[in-house]
């Protein structure tokens, strides 16, 4: 897959009830959208384009040399922000494959971008992600890991059959913490964002089970490291301390 045929869009909101703003929070000098758009260049995998419902965070991306659109505020989820940019930057539907790599990850790192692409080699599958073993115990019952269960389908790739909080499966054997990062195919995409948010998906407030129940396949490369998520003043404390 060639890397015009790749976009990576960064879906980035200032709405955020936990830390408020965080996309212009300052990180090692740079606003952490920035340092998130930084890995994502790094990657070299496709143009990078951050989606933003804010003028201010625009701003920052475009002083910073990168290229941001201003979509709708009242999007429900990052996958309709990014769709909505996707008709934006690439109306005539070149673009093949679409990387959402989350907007408050400023500490991913390139190879795991990379890995993102690995799963759609394989063509039916019609969306990917990334997921790790398990190593700490408390991860193991913690509702805020997310666990894919799947099963191998070749070195280091799973194919999905359920995500959840709980933990699962029963049963010796890994467990595995599934990493929000998708990469999509563009019809997948287009599909996904025109059905309505599914039972499971509300059940366990997990967006990709809405692909799952709908009869998508999503496969999962296996990755050495989690990507620190920033959602609180801790978090933000943390990714300062990392990139310094």
């Amino acid at each position: 897959m060639s890397p015009e045929a790749s976009l990576v869009l960064i879906p980035a909101r200032m709405a955020s009830t936990r830390l408020p703003g965080k996309p212009l929070a300052d990180i090692a000098g740079l606003p952490m959208i920035v340092q998130v758009m930084r890995r994502a260049e790094e990657a070299e995998v496709g143009r990078v384009v951050v989606a933003t419902d804010t003028q201010d965070v625009a701003d920052a991306v475009r002083h910073a040399g990168g290229t941001a659109v201003i979509t709708r505020d009242d999007h429900v989820s990052g996958s309709d922000r990014i769709w909505e940019a996707l008709k934006k930057v690439d109306p005539q539907g070149l673009c093949e494959t679409i990387i959402n790599v989350q907007g408050d990850l400023p500490t991913i790192d390139k190879g795991s971008i990379q890995a993102s692409l690995r799963p759609l080699r394989e063509r039916s599958v019609d969306l990917a992600t990334l997921a790790t073993e398990i190593t700490e115990e408390s991860e193991r019952t913690n509702p805020n890991v997310v666990k894919l269960i799947g099963t191998s389908v070749g070195p280091n790739l799973l194919r999905a059959l359920y995500f959840s909080r709980a933990t699962a499966p029963w049963g010796e054997g890994p467990l595995y913490h599934h990493i929000g990062l998708y990469a999509w195919r563009r019809e997948a995409l287009e599909r996904f964002v025109s059905i309505d948010p599914s039972p499971l998906e509300l059940r366990e407030k997990l967006e990709q089970l809405r692909a799952l129940e709908d009869g998508m396949r999503i496969d999962a490369a296996l990755v050495d490291t989690v990507p620190l998520g920033v959602d609180t003043p801790a978090d933000l404390e943390r990714a300062r301390a990392l990139l310094s």
